[in-house]
């Protein structure tokens, strides 16, 4: 091989061609529209919106079924965005492992993830690079704590 080319048994020269390397992509991203009905609540911190789509909100972390939390968090994610139009805000990283849709949600300029943790509903949780709001997340659980407001802080 010389140059990209290489000699033939026959003594031809051959032109070789190499693909560029390309990043690796995962084939699967999120179809759901930037404004949706939020049809289905499955818990604190996970929406289906129109469409089927599934999307966990970015910025926190609620309890899971089983857990002190659930139940409230699920209850106060329904009163504040079932059935109405909510805007879904990208942040980097598209989907989850398990092909969730990852969003921050907000109804009007209202965004949940920071009422839920301001609420004491849920806690704040950040994966790099995904961190566009973790400032103010960040602070209203500071506040929660020390206030001891909602289910994850009250004695």
């Amino acid at each position: 091989e010389r140059n990209g080319e290489y000699i033939s048994s026959k003594n031809k020269k051959e032109s070789i061609s190499c693909p560029s390397p390309t990043p690796v992509v995962s084939p699967v991203q999120c179809s759901a529209p930037p404004e949706a009905l939020a049809t289905k609540i499955i818990d604190g911190d996970t929406i289906i919106v129109e469409g089927g789509y599934s999307v966990r909100i970015l910025g926190i972390d609620a309890d899971e079924s089983g857990y002190p939390c659930y139940e409230e968090a699920k209850k106060r994610l329904e009163e504040l965005v079932l059935n109405k139009e909510v805007r879904l805000e990208k942040d980097l990283t598209d989907i989850d492992q398990y092909k969730r849709c990852l969003r921050y949600v907000f109804l009007g300029t209202q965004n949940i993830a920071l009422r839920l943790v301001k609420e004491g509903l849920a806690i704040a949780r950040f994966y790099e690079p995904d961190a566009k709001y973790k400032k103010e997340i960040t602070l209203a659980e500071k506040t929660a704590i020390e206030n001891k407001i909602g289910c994850k802080w009250e004695k």
